[in-house]
Order: structure tokens, then sequence, then C-alpha cells
């Protein structure tokens, strides 16, 4: 309640996150190996481009993101995105989480 005794209802919004591992790593170096910018992606868009382990998915030019599809080891599929630079930032073996939500 605040001073004036009005009552706030908080919705708590959970917030899942995976981090990318030697799947997603791979991944993200064969996109970085074809050498191409947002650009080209846009016109070679496919939503199945790329699998590897509980990960598939591919360039999405709507969202100029790569969009990929996890599937968690209960089977439970989850859905996240990530630029060209954050493909590069894991593809280097950098620490990485992404965020995910559960397919719709």
């Amino acid at each position: 309640m605040d001073e004036l005794g009005v009552r706030y209802k908080m919705n708590i919004v959970t917030h899942q996150q995976i981090e990318a591992d030697d799947d997603l790593r791979k991944i993200c170096r064969e996109i970085i190996a074809e050498n191409k910018t947002d650009v080209e992606w846009d016109q070679i868009e496919s939503d199945d481009m790329f699998s590897s382990g509980p990960y598939e998915g591919g360039y999405d030019a709507t969202e100029q993101e790569f969009w990929f599809s996890y599937y968690a080891p209960d089977g439970t599929e989850f859905w996240f995105g990530f630029s060209l630079e954050i493909a590069a930032k894991i593809a280097s073996g950098a620490q990485y989480f992404l965020d995910i939500r559960k397919a719709q």
C-alpha cells in the first residue's frame, strides 16, 4: 500500500534465459563464416537454415535477426532471437545469455 492506502497489484513475470552452449556456438560460427551483411541475409531468409543439437532456426528478414527454436530436455519448445553482432560474440567464445520464451 502507498501512503494513501492504495493497494497495488504487481504482475510477476518469469524471466527465462539459456546460456550459449557448444551447439549454439557452432551455429554462430557457421553464420559468421558466411560473411554476409544483414542486407544479404534479408535476401536469403530461411527459418530452418541451421540446426545443431536442440536448436533449429534461421534468419527472419522482418525481425532482421536470427530466430531459433530450442527444444528443452522435456520436449518443451522455446523461441529466441539474436542479431548478427550477437552471433559474432557467441562465435568468439564469449559467455552469453539469451532471453527465451515458450513457443506459442
